[in-house]
């Protein structure tokens, strides 16, 4: 267990569309190896970087992270960005709400994603605001996080298998008429199916928030 991160909130931000078991995964693993008091889900209300959800409405993937954490404990969510007017920034998510919590807030990210810093809202900023765990990712070195822009960040890898899952891969499936069963929670794969969500339109590469 890190002790520099012990007690602090782990803010986890994404698209979440929809949310699968790798991101309660990832969640589980930084709630444990780092000693989180808690873990708050932030989905997103509108992607900054690309703003086509595929006809899926905010409320529809902040309901399946609802269903998807309610087993667990140490587990919550946040409307901040879902009811934000506008472009939902990292950087804008994070000042609202360290100051809400006296021991502190950390990031949860993937790897891959958090190799992307240039091209969300004030980078530097943001790197320098709060620590970042990262789950790792195929292909992708720690060592890549020693280096600029990265030297000026406190950055903390789970020690997990790497996370070879993906949302855009579930919307494939539902397109294609494969089943969920394993990869998402049941609750949230009958939602899917109940709603008839990604099954109208042609799927396209949808990122996670910046």
């Amino acid at each position: 267990m890190n002790s520099s991160l012990t007690s602090r909130v782990g803010l986890f931000g994404g698209t979440f569309n929809p949310i699968h078991n790798a991101h309660l995964h990832v969640a589980q693993t930084a709630l444990e190896q780092c000693g989180l008091s808690k873990v708050i889900f932030v989905p997103n209300g509108v992607p900054p970087h690309k703003q086509d959800l595929m006809g899926v409405d905010k409320e529809d993937r902040y309901r399946m992270v609802c269903d998807a954490i309610a087993p667990f404990d140490g587990f919550e969510i946040s409307r901040i960005e879902i009811d934000r007017d506008g472009p939902s920034y990292t950087i804008d998510t994070i000042r609202a709400l360290k100051d809400h919590y006296p021991d502190g807030v950390c990031f949860i990210v993937g790897a891959d994603k958090l190799l992307e810093i240039d091209t969300w809202r004030e980078p530097e900023a943001l790197l320098r605001s709060v620590p970042f765990v990262i789950a790792p990712r195929s292909g992708i070195s720690t060592e890549w996080f020693h280096k600029r822009p990265f030297d000026v960040a406190a950055i903390y890898p789970l020690m997990m298998d790497e996370v070879d899952l993906s949302s855009s891969r579930m919307r494939e499936r539902v397109r294609c008429g494969e089943p969920l069963t394993g990869w998402v929670p049941p609750k949230v794969e009958r939602y899917i199916e109940t709603k008839g969500l990604y099954k109208d339109r042609e799927l396209s590469e949808v990122s996670n928030t910046k």
